[in-house]
């Protein structure tokens, strides 16, 4: 039988061979773990990440604190969509890192659009 985490990562590794960050439009990341999650926004040509958050940040831990998952991850994904404005970078292809695109993944990505993100 295979692991929930192996059948997302091959999962993850079909989505990959589509979806690709150019430095027109870079790739926005998505990682969950059970507690946390994480957001990155890469130039996969020359394989840099150029802007990240996480609930893990010791700035971001004070301000999500009392909040559920799901509005930690939405949050997340208006800071990422703030630093990302900060660098110059608008528009970028969501890669859901082979999780459904429901919940957390949903959130963050909701998030990320209200910042100004377009994807």
């Amino acid at each position: 039988m295979i692991s929930r985490n192996l059948r997302r990562k091959i999962r993850h590794e079909r989505i990959r061979k589509v979806i690709f960050g150019t430095p027109e439009r870079l790739r926005l990341n998505v990682y969950r773990s059970l507690k946390h999650i994480y957001a990155q926004i890469i130039d996969d040509t020359k394989g840099h990440t150029l802007v990240s958050a996480s609930t893990l940040e010791p700035d971001i831990r004070e301000q999500i604190k009392g909040l559920s998952k799901t509005e930690k991850a939405k949050f997340i994904g208006k800071i990422i969509a703030e630093r990302a404005i900060a660098k110059g970078i608008t528009k970028v292809v969501f890669d859901r890192g082979g999780y459904k695109y429901h919940g957390r993944v949903k959130a963050l990505a909701e998030g990320a659009r209200e910042g100004g993100l377009q994807f």
